[in-house]
Protein backbone atom coordinates (compact mmCIF):
# COMPACT_ATOMS: atom_id res chain seq x y z
CA UNK A 1 0.00 0.00 0.00
CA UNK A 2 1.38 3.38 -1.01
CA UNK A 3 0.58 6.66 0.69
CA UNK A 4 0.83 10.10 -0.89
CA UNK A 5 1.22 13.43 0.89
CA UNK A 6 -1.20 15.32 -1.34
CA UNK A 7 -0.42 18.92 -0.23
CA UNK A 8 3.34 18.30 -0.42
CA UNK A 9 3.02 16.69 -3.86
CA UNK A 10 0.98 19.64 -5.14
CA UNK A 11 3.37 22.20 -3.66
CA UNK A 12 6.30 20.52 -5.41
CA UNK A 13 4.70 20.76 -8.87
CA UNK A 14 6.59 23.17 -11.11
CA UNK A 15 3.51 24.39 -12.99
CA UNK A 16 0.22 25.45 -11.45
CA UNK A 17 -2.90 24.03 -13.09
CA UNK A 18 -0.95 21.10 -14.55
CA UNK A 19 -2.22 17.93 -12.91
CA UNK A 20 -0.22 14.83 -12.15
CA UNK A 21 -1.73 11.36 -11.88
CA UNK A 22 -1.33 10.02 -8.34
CA UNK A 23 -2.94 6.67 -8.95
CA UNK A 24 -5.76 4.76 -10.53
CA UNK A 25 -8.65 2.78 -9.06
CA UNK A 26 -10.32 0.79 -11.81
CA UNK A 27 -10.90 3.28 -14.59
CA UNK A 28 -10.88 6.30 -12.27
CA UNK A 29 -7.73 8.38 -12.18
CA UNK A 30 -6.85 10.42 -9.11
CA UNK A 31 -4.92 13.56 -10.00
CA UNK A 32 -3.59 16.50 -7.99
CA UNK A 33 -2.76 20.04 -9.00
CA UNK A 34 -1.80 23.35 -7.47
CA UNK A 35 -4.13 26.33 -7.96
CA UNK A 36 -2.40 29.72 -8.12
CA UNK A 37 -5.20 32.28 -8.32
CA UNK A 38 -5.38 32.54 -12.10
CA UNK A 39 -8.59 31.99 -13.99
CA UNK A 40 -8.92 29.35 -16.69
CA UNK A 41 -10.95 29.36 -19.89
CA UNK A 42 -14.22 27.41 -20.02
CA UNK A 43 -13.92 23.72 -20.87
CA UNK A 44 -16.13 20.71 -21.43
CA UNK A 45 -15.19 17.05 -20.88
CA UNK A 46 -16.61 13.83 -22.31
CA UNK A 47 -16.72 12.30 -18.82
CA UNK A 48 -17.80 13.53 -15.38
CA UNK A 49 -15.23 14.63 -12.83
CA UNK A 50 -15.18 15.12 -9.07
CA UNK A 51 -13.25 18.13 -7.77
CA UNK A 52 -12.07 17.84 -4.15
CA UNK A 53 -10.44 20.86 -2.51
CA UNK A 54 -7.79 19.70 -0.02
CA UNK A 55 -6.83 23.21 1.06
CA UNK A 56 -7.71 26.67 -0.21
CA UNK A 57 -10.72 27.44 -2.36
CA UNK A 58 -11.89 26.62 -5.88
CA UNK A 59 -14.07 29.27 -7.52
CA UNK A 60 -15.97 28.03 -10.58
CA UNK A 61 -18.65 28.91 -13.04
CA UNK A 62 -20.53 25.69 -13.79
CA UNK A 63 -23.19 25.80 -16.48
CA UNK A 64 -23.55 29.55 -15.90
CA UNK A 65 -23.79 29.37 -12.08
CA UNK A 66 -21.06 30.53 -9.71
CA UNK A 67 -19.84 27.85 -7.29
CA UNK A 68 -17.34 28.12 -4.44
CA UNK A 69 -15.77 24.92 -3.15
CA UNK A 70 -13.83 25.26 0.09
CA UNK A 71 -11.27 23.02 1.81
CA UNK A 72 -12.81 19.67 2.64
CA UNK A 73 -15.60 20.11 0.09
CA UNK A 74 -16.13 18.40 -3.26
CA UNK A 75 -18.26 19.18 -6.28
CA UNK A 76 -19.01 17.08 -9.31
CA UNK A 77 -19.24 18.30 -12.87
CA UNK A 78 -21.22 16.06 -15.17
CA UNK A 79 -19.99 15.11 -18.64
CA UNK A 80 -20.75 17.72 -21.27
CA UNK A 81 -21.22 20.59 -18.78
CA UNK A 82 -19.20 23.74 -19.43
CA UNK A 83 -17.16 24.95 -16.48
CA UNK A 84 -14.44 27.54 -15.91
CA UNK A 85 -12.15 28.51 -13.05
CA UNK A 86 -12.67 32.03 -11.73
CA UNK A 87 -9.85 34.23 -10.40
CA UNK A 88 -8.93 33.68 -6.76
CA UNK A 89 -8.80 29.88 -6.82
CA UNK A 90 -5.80 28.86 -4.72
CA UNK A 91 -4.61 25.78 -2.86
CA UNK A 92 -4.61 22.07 -3.60
CA UNK A 93 -7.15 20.33 -5.81
CA UNK A 94 -7.69 16.61 -6.30
CA UNK A 95 -9.49 15.59 -9.50
CA UNK A 96 -11.12 12.18 -9.88
CA UNK A 97 -12.06 11.34 -13.44
CA UNK A 98 -12.24 8.55 -15.97
CA UNK A 99 -8.87 7.64 -17.42
CA UNK A 100 -8.65 6.08 -20.87
CA UNK A 101 -7.12 2.60 -20.86
CA UNK A 102 -3.49 2.45 -21.92
CA UNK A 103 -2.50 0.23 -24.80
Amino acid sequence: MDTVDIPRTAAALSDAWRSVLLGQVGRAGVKVLRMDGRSLEPEVHDTAEALLVVDGELRLVVDGSEVEVRAGEMCTVEAGVEHAVRPGSTGTLVIIEHVAPTA
